[in-house]
């Protein structure tokens, strides 16, 4: 079988859409956090967000933002937690980005796994200056401040 979300797409299994444009669509998550959890995909299937071409950045995540505020006024939440994995966790392999409606107390907490420290100050600016690398950015002009 192919991408799931590729056929809620085209129409072949069908999904509680709540809005589309011509280059996304959101649909309730069949499995959700909280009622009102909302996925917003792009229409072309796109595996991760690296690989999502940057002209469709900006349509995609316009929609998003447009779906979060509907999920808010729609389920009175006072705001909203939204989320892509990439890879790791992602149950299936098409972007998509989760609107999660949240209200204070709902009992979702923080990251749903452990939180892994930095040995010190050091260890944190030696993996800033790594990303920075990556990115092909300059040095860390506050690391000796």
């Amino acid at each position: 079988m192919g991408c799931v979300f590729c056929s809620i797409v085209g129409g072949e299994i069908s999904a509680h859409v709540v809005a589309e444009t011509e280059h996304t669509l959101a649909f309730l998550d069949v499995k959700p956090l909280f009622v009102g959890h909302v996925l917003v995909v792009p229409r072309a299937h796109v595996e991760t967000l690296d690989l999502l071409p940057p002209e469709r950045l900006q349509v995609t995540f316009a929609e998003v933002q447009r779906v979060m505020r509907a999920v808010r006024a729609a389920t009175g939440a006072q705001g909203t937690f939204v989320a892509a994995n990439n890879g790791v966790s992602q149950s299936v392999p098409h972007l998509h980005v989760h609107v999660v409606p949240r209200t204070k107390g709902d009992g979702l907490r923080g990251f749903f796994w452990p939180r892994k420290k930095y040995t010190d100050d050091a260890h944190m600016a030696e993996v800033a200056q790594a990303i920075r690398s990556a990115l092909g950015a300059a040095p860390d002009q506050n690391a000796s401040k």
